[in-house]
């Protein structure tokens, strides 16, 4: 039986007017430090301090829904994607736009690659872009395949290799020396997540009611493949992977999962709607997740342990 513990109170992060669709943690600083960035579909994004969830700043801009959001590898920039027909190029010192690369419909996803030079994005026109932001005026590079809007995308900084996942049921690994399909990984629903392990050994995606784990090192074999109980929104390993979470849209509960045999092992209740999207914190003491409700909700790893702002341990 799963454990659930109705005293497991998670730290609740107000601000966002509409449904929280996308977080993503920085990586530590030397001090141990780390920011949180959320996109939601009142088009403002925002930016807080990963361990208390304090509100830094928002980056305002946007005329329609944010649907991605993602830091770059120091955290000194952000890109947005919009159903604003953009992705934007941010400074996460001072908030200022930095850049913004017109597309010709909604933009659902966006990433940066490791050094952050390089912006990728994907969207309802079906077609990958890869901007230089060395030279934001010259075209990007373009890739088309998808037979469906792309919902995620990812880079592989290690293989020089690009994911995209979406409505047509693929993830399709693109040389992006190239541009060209070099694979393809087939789900049997359309593809609602995809995002890279913290150390990148997997690529994990969630299709329907099921959770993906994708090897890196042996050529994106599949690893692992888990049937939840409910339709999967979005999953994160944790960095020592060992278990790893899920949010649903059909479903208030967060469900912590074993990695090797798929069991259920906490669930907790919190938010008042679907849970859309949901982080491991790079150190791994914390979870955020996004939902309907409006709300971004941290939550402790174990529940005994003082951390951040909780430094008092419950009876």
């Amino acid at each position: 039986m799963p454990i659930t513990n109705s005293r497991v109170i998670p730290l609740t992060c107000s601000g966002h007017t509409r449904p929280v669709v996308d977080l993503q943690f920085s990586s530590m600083d030397n001090d141990g430090n780390y920011l949180l960035i959320s996109a939601c579909k009142d088009g403002n994004p925002m930016l807080r301090d990963g361990k208390t969830g304090d509100w830094i700043g928002t980056f305002l801009g946007h005329k329609g829904a944010v649907w991605s959001a993602r830091l770059s590898q120091k955290a000194d920039r952000a890109v947005t994607g919009s159903a604003d027909f953009s992705a934007r190029i941010w400074d996460t010192f001072t908030g200022d736009e930095l850049y913004k690369f017109d597309h010709h419909h909604i933009v659902r996803a966006c990433d940066f690659n490791q050094d952050g030079s390089r912006v990728l994005t994907g969207g309802q026109e079906k077609k990958l872009r890869v901007f230089d932001l060395n030279q934001p005026e010259s075209a990007p590079l373009e890739a088309t395949g998808h037979e469906g809007a792309i919902k995620s995308v990812a880079w592989d900084n290690d293989r020089q290799t690009i994911f995209s996942a979406g409505d047509d049921k693929t993830i399709r690994v693109w040389d992006v020396r190239s541009m060209e399909q070099v694979q393809q990984l087939d789900h049997g629903a359309s593809v609602t997540s995809m995002v890279q392990s913290a150390d990148g050994h997997y690529l994990t995606s969630t299709a329907g009611a099921e959770a993906f784990f994708w090897d890196t090192r042996a050529g994106y074999a599949l690893a692992k493949q888990h049937k939840l109980e409910h339709n999967a929104s979005s999953i994160s390993l944790h960095p020592n992977q060992t278990k790893f979470i899920a949010g649903s849209d059909t479903d208030l509960w967060v469900r912590i999962y074993d990695f090797t045999s798929g069991e259920e092992l906490e669930v907790y209740k919190g938010h008042h709607g679907p849970i859309w999207t949901v982080s491991y914190s790079p150190d791994g003491e914390l979870y955020a997740t996004g939902s309907e409700d409006g709300t971004i909700r941290l939550w402790k790893t174990n529940p005994t342990k003082p951390y951040g702002l909780w430094q008092s341990c419950p009876e």
